[in-house]
């Protein structure tokens, strides 16, 4: 159940700051913050992590968006059902699966995907980005540290110094 409401909150807290940028940010002034570190400026992105894609024709775009990625959304929701072990594990896994539901709701409803969010130092900046885009970058961090954090399977052989 924790898990449903960790899917819940995130895919929502994604279409409210979504909503709000819409109606706030289109067609304003970027505002910034501390000192220019974070930056909330509109941007719609047709194509996927860093607008990759998006240059590819209309059919493609859509077919590899909400096609693929929906295929590959109900195969990640399935594997999470099925999954048992590290808490931890499938916490991250939920909320990289919950940021690209979310993402993959705003392709399938209006073709691109709407970001908000810079932060960045001088000339070092990230792309524009959203919640849900955190959201899958913190689960992907989360799943990796898990995976790592793995004993190795197998025996050990330990050799005696002396």
């Amino acid at each position: 159940m924790l898990l449903v409401a960790v899917l819940a909150a995130t895919v929502g807290c994604d279409r409210v700051t979504k909503r709000i940028a819409v109606e706030n940010l289109a067609g304003a002034a970027d505002l910034t913050f501390l000192g220019g570190t974070l930056r909330v400026v509109y941007a719609e992105n047709t194509g996927g992590f860093l607008s990759l894609g998006s240059d590819l024709p209309p059919r493609w775009r859509t077919g590899v968006f909400v096609g693929a990625t929906g295929a590959l959304l109900v195969a990640g929701l399935i594997g999470l059902v099925r999954a048992r072990g590290n808490r931890l594990y499938l916490l991250g896994a939920t909320l990289f699966l919950a940021g690209g539901v979310s993402n993959w709701i705003d392709r399938l409803a209006h073709g691109k995907v709407v970001d908000f969010l810079s932060v960045g130092v001088g000339p070092l900046r990230t792309g524009v980005f959203n919640v849900a885009d955190v959201a899958i970058l913190t689960g992907l961090a989360v799943v990796l540290l898990t995976e790592f954090q793995r004993p190795a399977s197998g025996p050990r052989h330990v050799t005696d110094p002396a």
